[in-house]
C-alpha cells in the first residue's frame, strides 16, 4: 500500500462497541484476568499492555504507523521531540563514549552535546555539514554515534544520508537521522542505510501547533534499549496526544504537498526581490545542493529560509509588519509562521555556533502554512516594502 492508505487504514482492532474512528484510552493501568495472568504479563510471557508508561493502545496505534511509513523494525514515542532525542543519547551513549554530530542542529540539541553529555562523560564533535571529508576524519576509536539533521535547522543544508550510512557501517557506528523537517512522507531515511530515525512530532506530525510528542523508530535490536529507558524514566507520551498524533498523520501527506507547494512558490517569488539577500529552499534550482535533494527527498518540504538585505532593526521591523504569519518558535503549523533563530530558537548558542548553523542576524525562517498562497506573497511583499 502507498503511504497515505497505510496512515489512514492502519489503526488497532476495533472493540466490541464497534466503533469506526479509535477511541482515547485514558487509563493509567490495565486489569488481569487472574493472579496468574498478572504475573504472566510482569514475566513477559504474554501480549497486552500493563501500564500506560509502558504502552497503550493509542501509542501502539500511532508506533505500528510510524514503522509502516518509515520502514522500520521498531519503535518509541516520548513526550517531547527533545525527549526523543535525549532518551536516544542517554540509551546509546555511555562515559568514555564519543558522537559526531552536524554542527547545524537544533539548539537544544547542540546544548546537550556541549554543556550535558561532557558531564557524563562523553565527548561530542561537531562537524560542518558542508565539509563531507570531514566526517571520517572526526571518528575515533570509541565514536559510537553520529547524529545528524537533514535538511538542517534552519539552513536546510542537506547530508548525503546514504553515503553518511555507508562510512558509519564500515565502522560500526550507529547512524541517527533527526527526520522532522522532512518527515517519511518526502524522505526515508531507513531505507537510505540509517539505524535511528527520530522526530519531533510536535511540528508537521500534528501540523496544528496543539500538542507534544517525540517518536524514535529503527531497527529492533536499537529501540529495546530506549523503550527500557523509558520505561523507567518516564518521559512517556499521553494516550491523548497519542491519539490526537494518530489521527494527524492521516492528512500528512496531502498537509506535506501543499506545504511544499506553497513554499516552492514563496521561495522562488522572494528570490526576485531585491530587498532579499539569500533564500534557501532544498527545491530552488539556486540551492548548492538542489540535486542532492532531488535525489533523496520527494519534494522541498515547508521551511523557506531567507536573509533580509538589511540591518537587525530593518529585519524586525519586517517581522512587525506581516499581517498574515505568527511570530512563534514552533514550525509545520497550518499557519505560517516566522521565526528569527538568532534571538529566539537558537539564541542559547554562541556567535559562532549560529553561524556555524548558517544563522546570522539577517536570517529568519518561514515556516509556510496551508493559506492561500497568493495572499502570504502579498503580505510578504507589503512587509519588505515597509523597509524601504
Amino acid at each position: 500500500m502507498e503511504d497515505n492508505t497505510k496512515a489512514i487504514r492502519n489503526q488497532i482492532d476495533r472493540t466490541s462497541y464497534r466503533e469506526h474512528s479509535v477511541p482515547i484510552y485514558l487509563t493509567s493501568s490495565f486489569v488481569y484476568n487472574s493472579a496468574e495472568h498478572a504475573a504472566q504479563m510482569f514475566a513477559g510471557e504474554g501480549d497486552g499492555d500493563i501500564y500506560s508508561r509502558f504502552t497503550n493502545p493509542n501509542t501502539t496505534e500511532l508506533i505500528q504507523k510510524f514503522c509502516q511509513l518509515e520502514i522500520a523494525e521498531g519503535g518509541v514515542v516520548t513526550s517531547s521531540g527533545m525527549a526523543a532525542i535525549f532518551s536516544t543519547l542517554a540509551t546509546h551513549l555511555k562515559k568514555g563514549d564519543h558522537i559526531v554530530a552536524c554542527s547545524s542542529l537544533f539548539g537544544n540539541t547542540i546544548y546537550i552535546l556541549n554543556n550535558i553529555l561532557p558531564d557524563w562523560g562523553i565527548e561530542c564533535t561537531l562537524v560542518d555539514a558542508q565539509e563531507s571529508e570531514k566526517w571520517e576524519q572526526a571518528f575515533r576509536s570509541n565514536t559510537k554515534m553520529v547524529l545528524i539533521e537533514t535538511p538542517t535547522n534552519p539552513g536546510l543544508e542537506l547530508i548525503d544520508i546514504k553515503w553518511l550510512a555507508g562510512i558509519c557501517k564500515k565502522h560500526n557506528i550507529i547512524f541517527c537521522v533527526d527526520n522532522c523537517f522532512a518527515t517519511p512522507i518526502l524522505q526515508k531515511p531507513m531505507t537510505l542505510g540509517a539505524d535511528l530515525v527520530i522526530h519531533s512530532a510536535t511540528k508537521w506530525i500534528d501540523g496544528q501547533g496543539r500538542v507534544l510528542g517525540g517518536i524514535v523508530v529503527g531497527h529492533e535490536s536499537l529501540i529495546q534499549p530506549i523503550f527500557d529507558f523509558l520505561r523507567r524514566t518516564g518521559a512517556c507520551l499521553s494516550a491523548f496526544n497519542a491519539w490526537l498524533l494518530s489521527k494527524s498523520v492521516e492528512t500528512l501527506e496531502v498537509r506535506m504537498e501543499r506545504h511544499s507547494l506553497n513554499a516552492k512558490k514563496i521561495a522562488e517569488w522572494l528570490e526576485r526581490h531585491p530587498k532579499i539577500k539569500s533564500v534557501r529552499y532544498p527545491f530552488l534550482k539556486s540551492h548548492i545542493q538542489y540535486h542532492l535533494a532531488k535525489k533523496q527527498m520527494t519534494m522541498g518540504g515547508g521551511i523557506v529560509t531567507i536573509d533580509i538585505d538589511g540591518s537587525k532593526s530593518e529585519v524586525f521591523r519586517f517581522i512587525n509588519s506581516l499581517k498574515i504569519p505568527s511570530i512563534t518558535a514552533n514550525l509545520g503549523d497550518s499557519r505560517t509562521i516566522i521565526t528569527h533563530p538568532a534571538t529566539t530558537t537558537h539564541s542559547k548558542l554562541s556567535e559562532t555556533e549560529q553561524r556555524s548553523a548558517g544563522i546570522y542576524p539577517s536570517t529568519l525562517r518561514i515556516s509556510v502554512g496551508l493559506e492561500n498562497v497568493k495572499d502570504l506573497i502579498q503580505d510578504f511583499d507589503q512587509a519588505l516594502n515597509s523597509i524601504g
